[in-house]
């Protein structure tokens, strides 16, 4: 088989840089989630006070998955 003449070698810091790339659009998407699920919560806590509490558990319960999504997320583009 013939090899080419002028072909580069893949570099150790590509995939480095694509691992950090895919941190920061991981952190950026969990940091808008979680501020506009707050923002919706609070919003909703404005408007019917009787029911503050459910609202924030809630809020609470589903700010901890996106939060438990992201360092699973975190951990795969660590990982590869």
């Amino acid at each position: 088989m013939a090899v080419p003449a002028m072909a580069q070698q893949a570099t150790a810091t590509m995939p480095i840089a694509t691992n950090y790339l895919g941190i920061g659009l991981v952190v950026i998407g969990a940091g808008y989630g979680i501020g506009k699920l707050a923002a919706s919560a609070l919003e909703s806590m404005a408007r019917q006070p009787e029911v503050a509490g459910n609202i924030q558990t809630a809020m609470i319960i589903a700010a901890a998955l996106i939060e438990g999504f992201t360092f699973f997320a975190l951990l795969l583009c660590w990982i590869a």
